[in-house]
């Protein structure tokens, strides 16, 4: 069971998240906007759903495990709301979002974000994408993988070129770790979605390629670059 605090400022869509969720015998906790869902303390929680376009408050408080955001509220997005809480935690944010447009995840996951799921969306697709998170987080990393100058400390979840720590966030960490446990095995979009995030989940391939091109863009930059394309199959570590 995990503490959980959704947030969206519909009251439907509210109280479709605690009843769904709570059917996995998790304690859901329901508020309409950020100043609601700062004042309930989210690093009291193991997931939080938000709701991404809410009215923010100051405040500098952490702890997340999981943050699932809605695009659409009234006040500051979700988008910036991302930004925030990410500045806050590492903790996994997956996105609630009306919009269509496919470039708008894609512009939250390069915020910082995880995941998004669409509305109007299944309970059994919201069950699975929590189900899929809270499981990955929970998951014992207790080696390390090195390849030259780039190492991955699998217990603490970060990985160095050097002695630089390299800022990827939860899921561009999990990619990395994937392909570095299968050096030099080339791996579809497809099957890292499966490896990744179970046979269950509904992430796409389209996340992937994001969340591959935010984590070699700041490989790139503290002077490594282990993931390679292979084009029209997929991707491969190659450190």
């Amino acid at each position: 069971m995990a503490r959980i605090l959704a947030v969206d400022d519909e009251p439907a869509i509210r109280s479709l998240l605690e009843r769904t969720l709570a059917k996995d015998g998790h304690d859901v906790r329901c508020a309409a906007c950020a100043e609601e869902a700062l004042a309930a303390r989210p690093e009291r929680y193991d997931l939080v759903l938000l709701d991404v376009m809410m009215q923010m408050i100051e405040n500098r408080q952490s702890g997340l495990d999981l943050a699932i955001l809605d695009v659409m509220m009234p006040g500051m997005d979700g988008f910036e709301l991302c930004g925030r809480i990410r500045t806050l935690t590492d903790a996994p944010i997956v996105f609630l979002t009306a919009k269509a447009a496919e470039e708008d995840a894609v512009f939250g996951l390069g915020m910082g974000g995880d995941d998004y799921v669409r509305k109007p969306f299944g309970a059994a697709e919201l069950r699975a994408k929590v189900a899929a998170h809270l499981r990955r987080e929970r998951r014992e990393r207790v080696h390390a993988l090195a390849f030259g100058d780039v190492r991955l400390d699998l217990a603490a979840r970060e990985l160095y070129v050097g002695e630089a720590r390299v800022p990827l966030t939860k899921t561009e960490f999990d990619v990395c770790e994937f392909l570095a446990r299968h050096p030099g095995q080339v791996f579809s979009r497809d099957q890292i979605v499966e490896g990744v995030f179970g046979w269950d989940a509904e992430s796409d391939a389209a996340t992937i390629s994001v969340h591959v091109s935010n984590a070699r863009a700041k490989l790139k930059a503290a002077g490594a670059e282990p993931v390679q394309t292979v084009w029209g199959v997929g991707y491969r570590w190659t450190a």
